[in-house]
């Protein structure tokens, strides 16, 4: 992949982001957005700030059936505003399931405290979810 990969953890209240590096090999929580605060723009200027950007991931939260819930409409409705304001970047999804639980552990076992946890849980998930896309993807491609 040539460009970079944004990941976005998109919850009622805040957005978690995470980026790839410039070879798209690993994936980094960089930032938490709150919904009520002009967020779109901000992933405009992330865009232009690391262009090129190849893909916008968005977390897609699946019940542990697999099957999606009002929760993923409302994601999936979020992301077609996303694509249309992002274009022409394309948006694409992953199965978020277990991020936010893996996101809590990783934070755990770096001892980092509850509040800050708090802070940066869904920049974390969004790492992990994105890192997750990442890895996927080398596997089909190897």
């Amino acid at each position: 992949m040539m460009g970079r990969l944004i990941g976005l953890d998109l919850g009622t209240v805040r957005i978690g982001v995470a980026i790839t590096d410039p070879l798209g090999l690993f994936a980094q929580g960089i930032a938490v957005w709150r919904v009520d605060s002009g967020w779109i723009e901000n992933l405009k200027r992330l865009i232009a700030e690391s262009a090129p950007v190849d893909l916008v991931v968005v977390g897609l939260p699946l019940r542990t059936t697999g099957l999606e819930g009002p929760e993923a409409a409302r994601i999936r409705k979020m992301a077609e505003t996303i694509a249309e304001e992002i274009s022409p970047v394309p948006v694409e999804f992953i199965d978020e399931r277990f991020s936010t639980t893996r996101a809590h552990q990783i934070l755990l076992e770096g001892n980092v405290d509850a509040r800050k946890r708090r802070t940066r849980v869904d920049k974390v998930a969004a790492a992990v979810f994105l890192q997750d896309f990442l890895d996927r993807g080398r596997k089909g491609n190897g």
